[in-house]
């Protein structure tokens, strides 16, 4: 977004228009239908390079090979993770830009090894708070949540106004067997750790093996990092 452009905001009854127009569309619709709804400028895309990232990433090299996607590098990803970044990143020609904590307060939690007395805390400092800067910048903020992910997400909807950004989950309704479906159709690779029994892959410190979310922040209530409440 240019610095002559106004960050726009959306009323309830514009958000309620958005999602009964988007709702009907496919993924691909959804996509296409984004940037003519937005300026390019106004939107923003991170990924996590996780899991299935290849879905969402995959069809918006095809629409727009142009576009940022911010990776948010917290220090802690594991290398299998970093390798798959690097890999769709060239199989796509993907423009991505990493984003990382203040080195003080990344050191910070590695010597205190925060995540291990307060997990929140960890995620604040190594991903909220770096995003946060940078989604000042943009109007509609794209993450590819799927609503069977956890309880949290099923209460989502495509478009929502969050932390003064909209959100557009443009994944949001497909279902775990069509995303899978789409990925072997097309012939997208799978993040490394999957074949070792990883459904949903964070940091290596809070991660393990685990159907759907049940390896996050291992024995703890926590499921979500927080960008995303």
């Amino acid at each position: 977004m240019s610095l002559e452009q106004v960050k726009r905001t959306f009323s309830t009854e514009e958000i309620k228009s958005l999602n009964a127009k988007y709702r009907k569309l496919s993924v691909t619709e959804r996509i296409e239908q984004l940037y003519k709804d937005f300026a390019a400028d106004e939107i923003m895309l991170t990924s996590s390079f996780a899991a299935t990232s290849a879905f969402l990433l995959h069809v918006f090299s095809k629409i727009n090979p142009e576009q940022k996607i911010y990776f948010i590098n917290t220090g802690y990803h594991f290398d299998e993770t970093l390798q798959y970044k690097e890999a769709l990143t060239n199989l796509y020609g993907l423009y991505v830009e990493d984003v990382t904590a203040e080195k003080w307060e990344h050191d910070f939690t590695t010597q205190d090894e925060t995540w291990k007395k307060d997990p929140d805390l960890c995620c604040s400092i190594n991903k909220v708070k770096p995003l946060e800067i940078i989604k000042e910048n943009f109007t509609v903020w794209v993450s590819g949540l799927m609503e069977w992910q956890s309880d949290h997400r099923s209460t989502l909807d495509i478009f929502e106004e969050r932390g003064g950004i909209l959100k557009f989950y443009p994944l949001l309704d497909i279902t775990r067997e069509e995303r899978e479906d789409f990925i072997k159709q097309n012939q997208l690779p799978f993040h490394p750790l999957i074949s070792k029994g990883y459904f949903s892959i964070g940091c290596k410190h809070c991660t393990a093996p685990g159907i759907g979310r049940e390896g996050r922040w291992n024995n703890s209530p926590k499921t979500e990092c927080g960008l995303h409440l």
